[in-house]
């Protein structure tokens, strides 16, 4: 009777040992975490990430190969200017070129932040654990308004001048003497194509 017992405690704490592993592996997965994973590190230098949080995805040809795993602001002071490291995580079978582009991508309508490396082709000098790279820093939100308001005003004014008859293609638009010289060409140049040829052997 208390062997059967024994049997039936030993039955019940093997099926629980093998609960827990299974909700640790899973909650590992869920979490990220890579601890079982073989990688290698590298840093990526920038002088502005826009919101680069630790975490984020890092991809390499538009596949997950890891994350950032630290963000540190440094001043450099042979530079005067302060500089972005972002520590990266990547796997081992990523082999990454020193001539790779790295920039910083928006994921989805939420705007979350990741890595993306475009691949380079020096193959042979592939990065090693704990080198760095330099990435192309981001276009920040307010000068791209910036820009797409200068472009606007440009427009703008491009446009008044049309509406004030100003410039080559207002004048072409309003000025009916013009137009009408233009249309007269046109139709003799349908009527006489030869004129073309003549004039431009005129020209030589």
């Amino acid at each position: 009777m208390i062997f059967g017992k024994t049997k039936l405690e030993l039955k019940v704490g093997i099926f629980t040992f093998v609960g827990l592993i299974i909700l640790v592996i899973f909650i590992l997965s869920i979490g990220g975490f890579k601890t079982w994973s073989l990688g290698y590190d590298f840093s990526v230098n920038y002088q502005f990430v826009n919101g680069v949080k630790v975490g984020a995805p890092v991809r390499f040809a538009g596949v997950d190969i890891g994350e950032v795993r630290g963000v540190v602001l440094e001043f450099v002071p042979e530079e005067n200017r302060t500089n972005v490291r972002l520590d990266v995580w990547v796997r081992s079978n990523a082999r990454i070129p020193p001539d790779s582009t790295v920039w910083v991508n928006t994921l989805g309508l939420l705007g979350e932040k990741y890595v993306e490396i475009i691949p380079g082709k020096d193959y042979a000098n592939a990065l090693k654990d704990h080198q760095s790279i330099t990435g192309i820093d981001p276009l920040p939100i307010h000068e791209i308004f910036n820009r797409a308001e200068n472009i606007m005003r440009n427009l703008d004014a491009g446009l008044t001048k049309i509406m004030n008859k100003e410039g080559s293609l207002g004048k072409f638009i309003y000025d009916d003497a013009l137009y009408n010289d233009f249309e007269a060409f046109a139709a003799d140049i349908r009527k006489n194509p030869w004129k073309l040829l003549y004039k431009s052997k005129e020209k030589k």
